[in-house]
Parts: structure tokens; C-alpha cells; sequence
């Protein structure tokens, strides 16, 4: 059975408020009569006591998040961009993270933070960044970023019923339009692990948000030509399954990372040191990374193409590290990945 992601964004919702009568969905645009890009259709009638639109004064949303869930509350702040997040650090970071910390386990802020990555249409510079490495830093965050409906319910589910803490999810709106199959694929938690999407023997892709599925239309392509991929959804950023990475490595001895942020100081980096202190023995070709270009995105698309890789560029590193330059692979033709997913219109 097929499912939207947006579609399980608002199961993962609507069952959070349902099980947890203290819980509420607060932020900019949540009474909109979009629903936050088609995801809360309907909660305003619903739950009319507990949909709560606000200004522009994210710092100040994030304080009566906070303070709500200290009182039993378990809040749902959305965030219709991931960089307006920005603006909620210091009460995410030197209040939510630390009050377990702080106060001795006597006082725990159970909490989501919605955020959505933009792309395409222009987005630009500053509606268009994937911040999740800032966050993942942060002792006592939990940062995931979903790639498909069937996590997001688990991570949800997990999340409202037994998490104790501030939890950052960031969902890319390339995604939200797609339908999914179920699969068996599973993760090894909800909250603090990662899945093998694709057994394989010639190297390990580990992937984030929708590089997962651009890492899974080039492993196809590759199978064709002779190369076999494991694909680890990583799933979390903050609390990465090691052990699932480590093994795969170990068995494939190649280890590309493609990620949906920057690779300097980010996700790629955990993934190496994770590497390097497990056993770089085990590594028959240096590590690569992909990811965004050094730069802040452009707003024109032809540049905005080149700027993210893609199922292209993955095929391109995978036979150098696997072949070396001794074989030439057809590759897939370079296809903007808006163009390929993108079934809504902007400006959002």
C-alpha cells in the first residue's frame, strides 16, 4: 500500500494529538488553510483549543514551548523552514538540550521541532538550508531527518509516547508529493538509528533525507553495470546506528557519504571519524563525500542544478572508487532533481 509522505506527516500528527491530550501544534501558518503544505488539513476544526498560530518571534515561540512542556504539554513547533530555526537556538540549545542536564534529571523537555528543508523555485540563499549537522552537535538533541512515511510515523510514535526530550525533525519538501511502497526495511530505532535499504558487496552509501532516494536510483543503474551497493539510510543524524555502518564497511571496504548539507565539519565528517576510530584497516579505498558546493545556494535554477549533486554525480564517484579509471560505465544522464521530484508549485 502506497502513502504520500506528506500523508504520513499528518497521520504522524493527528496520532500524536489523539494519544496525547497535552499535546499542541504551535508556529507560523498552522491555521493557514494550506496546513502547512497540505499536512494539517483539517487540525484547526479538530483540535480548535490546541492549533495556536503565532507572529513572527520564533525565540519567543520556542520559550512557551519549552515552558509548556515543563508543564506537561508536549509541543509540536513547525517551522515552514528549516533556516527560521536559526532564530529558536538559544532556547533549543541552552535551555531544551540542558535542562535534564542542569537540573539533575528532575526537569525533562519533551518536545518536536518540525523543520522543512526548502529547494527549487528560487529559494535561495537563506529558505534553503540544510542545517542539520548545527543541531546534531547539540549533547541532548535528537535530530532526524525521515526519508520515507514509514519512519516518520515510527519516529513520531517513539517520540510522543517515550522520549523525554527536545526532538528536531528536519523533512525536505522535495519529499512530501512522493508516494512510497512499504518495504521491510527497518529501523534499528526509531529515534536513535539508522536502516540497510539495499544489501550489497562493492561499497556502502550512507545517505540522508532524500539523497536516500537518489542513492537508490543509482545503485539500480549500477547493478546494471556490474557494481553492488549497500544503501544505509542513516536516518539519525544525531544518534546514527555505528555498529550497522561499521559492519557494512567492514564487508564492502568503500564508504561514499550523501548528504543533503555541506560536507565540511557535517555528516560526512561524523562518518569518517566514525570510520577512523573503528578500524581504517578496513577501508581498500579512501572515504569521498558529497554534498552541497561551499556556498551559499543560488536562486537561479540552472545554477541551483548544479549546485546539489545527484543520481548522475553518485554513479560518477562510485565507479572511480570501485574501478578505479580502468572502466568506463554508462552513467545516467545529469537530470535536475527538482525537475525529477518536484510535483508542487512555489513559492513554498
Amino acid at each position: 500500500m502506497s502513502k504520500t509522505y506528506k500523508a504520513a506527516l499528518a497521520e504522524a500528527m493527528q496520532e500524536a494529538m489523539d494519544s496525547n491530550p497535552n499535546s499542541i501544534i504551535i508556529g507560523q501558518g498552522v491555521t493557514d488553510f494550506k496546513g502547512i503544505f497540505d499536512t494539517m488539513i483539517g487540525f484547526v476544526d479538530k483540535y480548535p483549543d490546541r492549533i495556536i498560530e503565532t507572529p513572527l518571534a520564533e525565540d519567543s515561540i520556542a520559550g512557551i514551548c519549552i515552558g509548556a512542556s515543563l508543564n506537561g504539554g508536549y509541543p509540536i513547533n513547525t517551522h515552514i523552514r528549516a533556516d527560521f530555526g536559526l532564530l529558536i537556538f538559544n532556547q533549543l540549545i541552552n535551555l531544551a538540550a540542558k535542562y535534564k542536564y542542569m537540573f539533575g534529571g528532575l526537569f525533562e523537555v519533551p518536545s518536536m521541532y518540525r523543520m522543512v528543508i526548502g529547494r527549487s523555485w528560487g529559494q535561495g540563499a537563506q529558505h534553503s538550508q540544510s542545517l542539520q549537522s548545527l543541531m546534531a552537535h547539540i549533547p541532548g538533541l535528537v535530530v532526524i531527518m525521515p526519508a520515507d512515511p514509514k519512519s516518520i510515523i515510527e519516529s513520531y510514535r517513539y517520540a510522543v509516547q517515550h522520549h523525554k526530550g527536545p526532538v528536531v525533525m528536519l523533512e525536505h519538501r522535495l519529499l512530501y508529493e512522493l508516494s512510497f511502497e512499504d518495504d521491510d526495511a527497518e529501523l534499528s530505532h526509531p529515534l536513535f538509528g539508522s536502516k540497510i535499504e539495499k544489501d550489497g558487496s562493492d561499497i556502502t552509501i550512507v545517505a540522508t533525507s532524500v539523497m536516500v532516494l537518489e542513492a537508490k536510483r543509482a545503485a539500480e543503474h549500477l547493478e546494471k553495470n556490474g557494481v553492488s551497493v549497500e544503501l544505509i539510510n542513516l536516518h539519525s543524524i544525531s544518534h546514527p546506528d555505528h555498529e550497522m555502518i561499521c559492519k557494512s564497511v567492514e564487508k564492502t571496504g568503500r564508504l561514499l557519504v550523501a548528504d543533503t548539507s555541506w560536507p565540511e565539519y557535517g555528516v560526512s565528517a561524523e562518518m569518517n571519524r566514525i570510520i577512523n576510530e573503528y578500524n581504517p584497516s578496513i577501508l581498500k579505498a579512501p572515504t569521498k563525500s558529497m554534498g552541497m558546493v561551499s556556498t551559499p545556494c543560488p536562486t537561479a535554477k540552472a545554477l541551483e542544478d548544479m549546485y546539489y549533486p545527484d543520481v548522475h554525480d553518485i554513479c560518477n564517484e562510485v565507479n572511480i572508487m570501485v574501478n578505479g579509471n580502468n572502466k568506463n560505465i554508462d552513467l545516467p544522464k545529469k537530470e535536475s532533481m527538482t525537475d525529477f521530484y518536484k510535483h508542487f508549485k512555489g513559492p513554498f
